[in-house]
């Protein structure tokens, strides 16, 4: 995992250029990446999501992208939410300036995203079942629904962070 800090307060999962994607644990296999022999491979879905979040089917389930930019990515749980670090000096400010910017981000509408379970975030180009042999992060997230919002907020002059907020629906 890519660590900005030493040791380092979150892990950070970041892509070679593509968008970044969270699927579900139970349907991985079925995530090829940018594998295959059709000429729109499961990456090229992914890079097609306009936005900063879509959903993207993956077997009986949907796989959330992070779309926009390959900024790298981490979740913090206390938030229920993936931060993005877009700019910024260090770790630590920018975690520091999370509070400040959920006061100032300006949210897309949100999207409903059914997941099964945990999810693993990583980049999108790879297949799934390869998952362990690169960058990931894995979401323990409870079965059930979401509403998934994202924006993205400059809380200060040099820190500049996208958010993705994902809120538990009742059942």
């Amino acid at each position: 995992m890519a660590r900005y800090a030493d040791p380092g307060a979150v892990e950070w999962v970041e892509s070679g250029g593509g968008p970044l994607i969270a699927v579900p644990e139970a349907v991985l296999p079925f995530w090829a990446g940018a594998d295959g022999e059709d000429l729109d491979t499961d990456y090229d879905r992914a890079c097609e999501v306009d936005g900063y979040v879509g959903l993207l089917p993956v077997g009986d389930s949907a796989a959330l992208v992070l779309g926009d930019e390959p900024a790298s990515t981490s979740f913090l749980p206390d938030h229920g939410m993936f931060v993005r670090w877009c700019a910024g000096d260090s770790e630590d400010e920018l975690l520091a300036r999370v509070p400040e910017a959920l006061g100032t981000v300006v949210w897309e509408d949100e999207v409903r995203w059914d997941v099964p379970g945990p999810v693993v975030l990583f980049d999108s180009a790879w297949p799934g079942t390869e998952t362990e042999r690169t960058e990931r992060l894995r979401v323990p997230l409870a079965a059930g629904p979401y509403a998934v919002r994202a924006g993205y907020a400059k809380p200060g002059p040099e820190t500049w962070l996208g958010l993705v907020q994902l809120r538990r629906l009742p059942a």
